[in-house]
């Protein structure tokens, strides 16, 4: 537009229809008046004309989202991205209009040319970083696959093109050269250094984080040293955000990550299956040695292991087989053949994989009992899923100890002392026998 018009046209003719309103109004002709008015009247001409294109551009883009249903169009309106781009108009039109308002260098003039100046770097810089961030987005949402941690170099880049800005902003105002601002800075290394720790430190965390793929978005992470044991939900130059489960957030620095160690629950999630390690105790005065008798009526009534009892009678010892999903257990104990019922059932479950480890195992005893550990995966990483299948097992091995004689361990409750109390009462109630008189 400013090339159809040349600017110096335009500039005589404002000047011009000034002169005649301070005519008409009956004011003397005022070289510092006449700038003011010049002034005033090109920065309006120029924020409506900002504004006119602005409201085009959007309708225009809307118009075409609507009708081709195009998602870009869309998203650069729902970023604002034309909006930040449009303010660059403003200043592009006063720039070539200014001069012809002043006659020769004044004060007014330098004042009102650095600020001009200034603004047009700031929305300049405010453009280019809208543009670069919704760039950067689109990649993130299209293109990174993998969800790395990569905003932190998106706020770095905004960081360094606001820096930038800056210098040259205060080159404008004293009138100096960047380069000459620049040099100066070397002497204040130290202070920006502290200024922009936690900065420095989080570009550093990030890379190291994304080069050696730590962490993700969406990762399910525990933090030992924090409260933090939740989904990662974000993760800048300065702060990596988790949500609990609790649905409480939690913001750590990203070189927290780094210094200490924290645990990734993803390779659980991307194997597909979640472990189970649970243990009871067997109270250890209930494990006897199997009889025939006792052996013969276990097969009776549990047939999944009566292949297995008839192959370790076959063998005349117990199967000491190296699988990591095989029956272990021995028919000399009743604890034994409930190890090996216990294998063979987590084998049938459909619920359990069976081609990861599956083990009933006994561990170290301790004065409550001998613990049981049922150690084995389940097919799902659902958690609800996950605890119910869980829970499923534990109520299985609690009811079907008893079919094997054992006897789970359990701290006396307030029936157990209650009980006790009703025996002693009737052992002292009882009359002694004759033979004691």
């Amino acid at each position: 537009m400013l090339a159809l018009i040349p600017s110096n046209q335009v500039a005589g003719w404002l000047l011009i229809h000034i002169h005649r309103l301070l005519d008409l109004i009956g004011l003397e002709k005022d070289k510092t008046a006449e700038e003011v008015i010049y002034i005033a009247i090109v920065a309006c001409i120029a924020l409506c004309l900002g504004w006119i294109i602005r409201t085009l551009i959007l309708l225009t883009v809307r118009k075409f989202v609507m009708l081709r249903h195009n998602t870009l169009g869309k998203e650069l309106v729902q970023h604002k991205v034309l909006i930040h781009c449009s303010h660059i108009i403003p200043p592009l039109v006063m720039l070539p209009l200014l001069p012809f308002a002043f006659t020769e260098d004044s004060l007014l003039r330098t004042v009102v040319f650095r600020i001009l100046l200034v603004y047009t770097t700031i929305v300049v810089c405010r453009a280019i970083c809208s543009v670069t961030s919704f760039v950067w987005l689109r990649f993130d949402e299209t293109r990174n696959s993998k969800n790395l941690p990569i905003k932190g170099i998106l706020d770095t880049i905004i960081g360094i093109l606001w820096f930038i800005a800056l210098i040259i902003s205060v080159a404008i105002i004293v009138n100096k050269s960047p380069a000459n601002l620049l040099t100066g800075l070397g002497a204040f290394a130290a202070v920006l250094m502290l200024v922009f720790k936690d900065s420095i430190l989080g570009l550093v965390a990030g890379l190291q984080l994304s080069q050696n793929d730590m962490l993700r978005v969406g990762d399910w992470i525990v933090v030992p040293s924090t409260i933090a044991n939740g989904i990662v939900t974000d993760v800048s130059l300065t702060a990596v955000k988790v949500q609990n489960f609790d649905n409480t957030i939690v913001t750590l620095p990203p070189y927290t990550l780094v210094s200490t160690s924290f645990q990734n629950w993803r390779g659980m999630a991307d194997s597909g299956c979640r472990r189970i390690a649970r243990s009871v105790i067997i109270d250890s005065d209930t494990i006897v040695a199997a009889t025939p008798e006792m052996v013969d009526d276990i097969s009776a009534r549990y047939p999944i292991i009566k292949a297995y009892i008839s192959h370790l009678r076959e063998l005349g010892h117990p199967d000491y087989n190296p699988g990591i999903a095989v029956v272990n257990g021995t028919d000399s104990t009743n604890l034994g053949l409930f190890r090996a019922y216990l294998c063979q059932w987590l084998l049938n479950n459909p619920a359990i994989v069976s081609d990861q480890q599956i083990l009933v195992r006994v561990m170290e005893p301790s004065g409550e009992g001998i613990p049981l550990q049922i150690y084995c995966f389940t097919a799902t990483t659902k958690w609800t899923a996950y605890e119910a299948i869980q829970s499923a097992v534990i109520e299985h091995v609690a009811v079907t100890a008893q079919d094997f004689g054992l006897r789970l361990f359990n701290d006396p409750s307030g029936t157990d002392v209650t009980t006790v109390n009703l025996v002693r009462q009737q052992q002292s109630a009882d009359p002694a026998p004759a033979s004691q008189k």
